[in-house]
């Protein structure tokens, strides 16, 4: 390991960023490091110019990766070398910001229908009924479900936050279904080694097929994702009557600007807010000229 990396992997520990988050800024850093064959300390702002174009022009990454990119720099030269200045030379690019996908209650009940057993139905129904993310899907443990309460505890989600979900009755039964069949230990969910099952978190890629699968015996042509129940579950909650800080609450959300999206999913909300056309009081249609051509005068 090089002086620099270990300066580097230091520095996300004593902040407490995620192994996975280090493991991604580290990988970045290499990268920019070998695309000059130079020691990255030693590569300034038309470095740092030139890359980021090369990650557009020739790589063809998407804005949220060139992102990724630019965060990882940006923590290299300014928390770990001190280099302040630098921050001004790594923007981070615009990003489109399309409306996510949202699944209605009936496709998400033929989603959860179509899975291919009982492990995958028990892993989109926790999907659905918490609006977890994968990550936090994949560590949750058998411990973290409190029957007595009826609520589920998130362990360490994003940004290190512990946060707890109501647990849904239809959601416990099949789990104490699933338990007998599955009897996990550990974690909710085990993964395997070696195709064999083992008593460690499931994979991201299990969730992603398990998704993949069930949407397409679906019949569901949507663009979907396990993120994509997140946003369901937030917006059918909004459509029943749950305000937005109790869902930035349950989605374990840092700011409330993050659930206002869900506004613009709501059907029942925007629906609600009379247009201000229907105001207006015009002609009957009968009255209307049907010829597009303009009359001289």
């Amino acid at each position: 390991m090089t002086h620099l990396r270990k300066m580097m992997l230091e520095e996300l520990q004593r902040r407490h960023y995620a192994h996975r988050t280090a493991k991604t800024y580290t990988r970045i850093v290499q990268d920019f490091a070998q695309h000059f064959h130079c020691s990255p300390n030693k590569l300034g702002p038309e470095q740092i110019r030139q890359y980021q174009a090369h990650l557009f022009q020739v790589r063809k990454l998407t804005p949220a990766t060139v992102s990724q990119y630019a965060s990882a720099l940006r923590f290299f030269f300014v928390k770990t070398l001190h280099r302040r200045f630098l921050a001004e030379y790594i923007p981070f690019p615009k990003r489109p910001r399309p409306l996510p996908a949202v699944l209605s209650h009936e496709e998400v009940a033929r989603l959860i229908e179509s899975a291919s057993n009982l492990f995958h139905r028990t892993l989109l129904m926790t999907l659905y009924s918490t609006g977890m993310r994968r990550a936090e899907l994949c560590r949750l443990q058998v411990n973290d479900i409190d029957s007595r309460r009826m609520m589920i505890r998130i362990q360490e989600g994003k940004g290190r936050r512990d946060r707890e979900v109501p647990l849904s009755p239809k959601l416990l039964e099949t789990l104490r279904v699933y338990w007998r069949w599955m009897k996990p230990k550990t974690f909710l969910f085990p993964g395997t080694v070696k195709h064999r099952r083992a008593d460690i978190p499931i994979s991201s890629n299990t969730v992603w097929f398990a998704c993949r699968q069930a949407t397409k015996a679906a019949g569901i042509t949507k663009r979907l994702s396990p993120h994509t129940l997140r946003h369901s579950y937030a917006s059918h909650l909004l459509e029943a009557g749950a305000d937005l800080r109790t869902i930035q609450v349950l989605l374990g959300h840092s700011r409330l600007e993050h659930t206002l999206v869900y506004l613009h999913l709501s059907p029942k909300h925007l629906q609600a807010i009379p247009n201000p056309l229907d105001s207006l009081q015009l002609s009957n249609l009968d009255q209307v000229k049907r010829s597009w051509r303009l009359e001289k005068k």
